[in-house]
């Protein structure tokens, strides 16, 4: 319509013009609001009205047609139209005014919960600055003219600020006495948004009738652009407290699940570790004394032989039905046995004890490479053969590691995630297959630890020789809730949280890669203090 109305004006068909005027008052607001109050410094002073000006409302729309330049016009409030960053639309919104006002400085102001706010400033020698400063405070515009637009919602217009006597005390135009000052207010459904100042510090009456109805007309259109890009700018800031409010709930979720996992499992293998040390102690104290015994009564046997070589046939009967040679000599070498086994027993009591310990509320020098063979033996149930693989071999290449300051607890998960995963991969490779192909792939997990030349970084890697991850699943493999493995096998935690322990708790960095066919390594980066 607004289109239409200037074709019309610029055709002359002035009665056509004013019957749209009559009939679509609202949609040509913008165009109309232009009609009105405009001050322009007049030769007669009026000591009893304020402002000094008289006010010019009659504008004709032919006069309109003659001095506005059409498809610059549209050109220009399609640039604004089409911003919607807010910072951007400041820019382009003084840009576009400093260029179709003939203005030589321009500044912008937004109402910001009832206060005017500086946002930007433009001058012809350095262009459009962004600012943010509140007007109580900026020295760079008139205020008194400003709160008075900002008041009246009036176009002022001084085509000789040096002349005119209401606002001549306002520090800024005693100071800078700019010649042609303009102040218009930029209004949305009635409601202010905020102000446009121009001036000429040169030129007496350089904002004419013509270029004023053309700042109107650009205010209002970049007054519904300030709205949208205001909306905008908060829909963005609601999403991203919503996006920071998802992420908090998904850190607080793997630190809930992670903790949950840790207490459950720690309580479970500490527990059966405790049960297991108690009586592995009796047993280990009772067969030291057994063999004592054992030494003592073969010892005695042996004096009796010596001093009795010539028994009764009763014992020699006796002697060889139970092969008494060969008790004597093996019977040793099974208490012996039996020591060991409570040996091994004992070690991987401590290696639960190692794997479950609770973590102090500080980092503390551990050995992780006793972390690493806690959860292989914890793991070593899974690595055997079963109907469907031969065992899976654990390669282990340890590098001389110095004490890395760490929670051990929260790491030991981190490598029981990656060794299970690994051993999942190598069984999912197997499907389909016979044994005796799967024995001819010879499965194998390689773990090599390492530290960097400058001694402050400890790698461990992780490689299976699978069938490797698709690089689509690669990128996703840490994702939240993100998981491959069929429903109920697999929660897409597991890897999440490692990564949380690895560079949130420890500062240090999980990564994967996998080449198709090959196979999929996880390096494991931890600062050493």
């Amino acid at each position: 319509m607004q289109e239409a109305y200037y074709c019309y004006a610029r055709w002359g068909a002035k009665a056509k013009t004013e019957d749209l005027e009559k009939r679509y008052p609202q949609l040509l607001a913008p165009i109309l609001q232009g009609q009105h109050h405009r001050f322009q410094l007049s030769s007669t002073v009026d000591a009893s009205s304020f402002p000094h000006q008289t006010i010019h409302t009659n504008l004709s729309s032919s006069s309109i047609s003659e001095a506005l330049d059409f498809a610059t016009i549209f050109k220009a409030a399609q640039a604004l139209s089409s911003e919607i960053q807010l910072e951007q639309l400041l820019t382009t919104l003084l840009q576009v005014v400093m260029e179709n006002a003939g203005a030589q400085k321009a500044a912008l102001l937004v109402l910001q919960q009832g206060d005017l706010v500086v946002e930007a400033v433009a001058t012809i020698n350095e262009g459009v600055t962004l600012v943010s400063v509140p007007l109580s405070t900026s020295e760079g515009i008139p205020i008194t003219l400003v709160n008075y637009v900002k008041r009246s919602l009036k176009t002022v217009v001084l085509d000789d600020a040096a002349a005119q006597t209401d606002f001549i005390a306002d520090s800024y135009f005693m100071q800078q006495q700019p010649k042609s000052v303009l102040c218009t207010p930029m209004l949305n459904q009635g409601k202010l948004i905020g102000l446009l100042y121009l001036e000429n510090p040169l030129t007496i009456g350089a904002f004419t009738r013509d270029r004023t109805e053309v700042i109107q007309l650009l205010c209002a259109q970049a007054a519904i652009s300030l709205e949208n890009a205001r909306l905008y700018q908060e829909s963005q800031n609601y999403a991203q407290q919503l996006e920071r409010s998802l992420q908090e709930l998904e850190h607080t979720q793997l630190q809930m699940v992670q903790n949950e996992k840790m207490a459950t499992l720690g309580n479970l293998v500490a527990g059966v570790a405790h049960e297991i040390n108690n009586p592995i102690g009796f047993l280990k104290g009772s067969l030291n004394n057994a063999e004592e015994y054992i030494q003592d009564l073969l010892a005695h046997i042996q004096f009796y032989q010596q001093h009795h070589p010539t028994p009764a046939i009763a014992v020699i009967e006796h002697g060889e039905e139970i092969d008494l040679g060969f008790l004597t000599e093996d019977l040793p070498k099974l208490v012996g046995s039996m020591k060991v086994a409570s040996e091994r027993i004992k070690d991987i009591s401590i290696s639960l004890r190692t794997f479950s310990r609770a973590d102090t509320t500080e980092k503390v020098a551990c050995n992780l490479h006793e972390g690493i063979e806690s959860t292989l033996l914890i793991l070593k149930y899974r690595l055997k053969a079963n109907e469907k693989r031969p065992a899976i071999e654990v390669i282990t290449e340890y590098g001389k590691l110095p004490p890395v300051k760490c929670f051990l607890g929260q790491l030991n998960q981190v490598f029981m995630n990656i060794l299970a995963n690994a051993i999942d991969a190598l069984d999912t490779s197997c499907e389909g297959l016979s044994f005796a192909q799967a024995q001819a792939n010879h499965h194998q997990i390689l773990i090599h630890t390492e530290v960097s030349s400058e001694q402050n970084i400890v790698a461990i890697r992780i490689k299976d020789n699978g069938q490797g991850i698709p690089e689509e699943v690669r990128a996703r493999i840490f994702d939240h809730l993100f998981t491959t493995k069929e429903v109920g096998k697999g929660t897409g935690l597991g890897l999440a949280i490692a990564r949380q322990i690895v560079e949130e708790t420890h500062n240090g960095r999980l990564s994967c890669n996998s080449v198709l066919g090959e196979g999929t390594e996880f390096v494991i980066e931890i600062p050493v203090f």
